[in-house]
């Protein structure tokens, strides 16, 4: 990769990062906050009136741990959509915009191959996800370690995590290939990010009721189990490599389209 343009990048989409690690990091310290036997009774209640709806964002289960309190009020919604939004808005920085502005003309004029720039600006995107990261597991350990000290299975949470981080990088691949794909920038910054936007609300449909509970198999969004993943299950595993896969192999694909894109700046 290129030292300089990886440099400059990453420094250029750290304001927008850290907007997003900062509502990230509210809303960890607000769940754990909450992680009490008598606020616990309330959910539950709550859980109870609304069923579906709690169910339809991967909050099906109140767990009597801290893990799987996380779990719950976390990995089904907040930190699967916020890193997709922050994927979202670099790809677009990185390559929608300058494409379509002309701007991307100044790079492929430098003594940089297309395989070299391309590298670069994805190496960015999984290098900045890979810093909210581990930003986002010190404000988890750390929060719950102050408020309740020895609860928290940190075991279990760095597994949840690691699957995590292959859910990011699947959906952070798709909208990097789909932005190397196509030339008109709507669809190339929607036509991956709208597959994930779909198979999320078919993911969301499936955990309501037994009556959609076939549309499970449908997204591969389902590969991601974070409570098999901290108890350390070989499927939860294997299906986070999967998702790890996956995405590599979608970045490497829209390096290689990228490389054999006729682009008329």
């Amino acid at each position: 990769m290129n030292r300089t343009l990886f440099g400059k990048e990453l420094k250029s989409n750290l304001f927008v990062s850290g907007i997003i690690v900062a509502v990230v990091a509210m809303y960890i310290v607000v769940i754990v906050s909450m992680f009490d036997p008598k606020l616990g009774e309330s959910l539950d209640l709550m859980m109870q009136s609304m069923p579906e709806l709690f169910a339809a964002f991967g909050m099906a289960t109140q767990g009597a741990t801290m893990l799987d309190f996380l779990l719950n009020y976390l990995y089904g919604f907040l930190l699967v959509l916020m890193p997709f939004v922050l994927a979202l808005i670099m790809v677009n920085k990185l390559v929608v915009r300058p494409i379509d502005q002309g701007t991307m003309a100044y790079l492929l004029a430098t003594p940089n191959s297309r395989a070299r720039i391309a590298s670069t600006l994805a190496g960015v995107l999984v290098a900045m996800l890979a810093i909210v990261m581990v930003l986002m597991t010190v404000i988890e350990i750390g929060s719950s370690e102050a408020m309740f000290a020895g609860e928290l299975d940190v075991g279990g949470m760095l597994q949840a995590n690691a699957g995590l981080f292959g859910l990011w990088l699947f959906m952070a691949g798709l909208c990097f290939l789909s932005a190397c794909l196509f030339s008109n920038a709507g669809v190339a910054l929607w036509a991956g990010g709208g597959l994930v936007i779909l198979s999320y609300l078919i993911q969301a449909v499936s955990q309501v009721g037994d009556k959609f509970e076939f549309l499970r198999n449908v997204t591969p969004l389902t590969l991601f189990d974070s409570y098999g993943l901290a108890a350390g299950e070989m499927a939860a595993v294997g299906g986070a490599m999967a998702l790890y896969a996956a995405g590599i192999a979608f970045f490497l694909a829209g390096i290689a389209v990228f490389c054999r894109r006729d682009l008329s700046l």
